[in-house]
């Protein structure tokens, strides 16, 4: 089994690339920095798997596109896509550089455009598949301060859920994840507990739960909050 993971190589897509190489995935991972995706490969060899790793920036339609072709020749068919690679700006629609919304967009619902038609289409001539998006709690409430991030957010839910209808009569799955607090590098100086916050682990066990239902199941959406914040 193949799967593909961006964003890999901290946090929320670390976890989910470890947890999947546990169970028997080989990996295809992406993150703007060769070391830190060295690194990476360095923390899955305890798991036997094979792990293709590709240096590129997501927020760059060339990078996407250079990722996906080059994912395609390594493997040659995939099962799992999970859409991690985001980033976070805080501010105020009305008041921030445009530019902040403009890297926001790319990252977060551009590049998951890009992956997700491209191995979407390889999963639909395979009759089989699974899509995971990493919204987010933002993808249904606005955030305070920080529109831009609730705008992409939003928009990828939809996109999500497009993705599903589009997908489904080719046996193809397609998942929100939308996590709420979660402990990665966003929250790095916070005074709040770490065991206050979901865990990165907590997001991995839950994508591995749904691929392991039945072929008939769709998990449409799984929201993990913190237990009190």
């Amino acid at each position: 089994m193949n799967a593909v993971v961006t964003g890999a190589t901290k946090g929320i897509g670390r976890a989910i690339a470890l947890k999947l190489a546990e169970n028997g995935y080989d990996l295809a991972v992406c993150a703007r920095s060769a070391k830190e995706l060295d690194g990476l490969r360095e923390a899955l060899a305890h798991t036997g798997r094979r792990v293709f790793v590709f240096t590129a920036d997501l927020g760059l339609k060339a990078d996407v596109l250079a990722f996906c072709d080059a994912v395609a020749g390594e493997m040659g068919s995939v099962d799992v896509l999970v859409n991690n690679a985001g980033i976070f700006y805080t501010g105020s629609v009305l008041d921030e550089d445009d530019s902040q919304f403009e890297m926001q967009l790319d990252l977060n619902l551009k590049a998951a455009y890009f992956t997700g038609k491209f191995f979407g289409k390889m999963m639909l001539k395979q009759h089989r598949g699974h899509i995971f998006n990493i919204c987010s709690v933002a993808s249904r409430q606005i955030i305070e301060n920080a529109g831009s991030y609730t705008v992409t957010k939003t928009a990828l839910l939809s996109l999500n859920d497009v993705f599903r209808e589009e997908l489904s009569g080719y046996n193809v799955k397609v998942t929100a994840v939308l996590p709420g607090s979660t402990w990665t590098a966003s929250w790095e100086g916070t005074d709040i507990p770490q065991e206050r916050f979901v865990q990165p682990e907590d997001i991995a066990e839950a994508i591995c739960g749904a691929l392991k239902m039945s072929n008939g199941a769709n998990v449409d959406e799984i929201t993990i909050r913190p237990v009190r914040f």
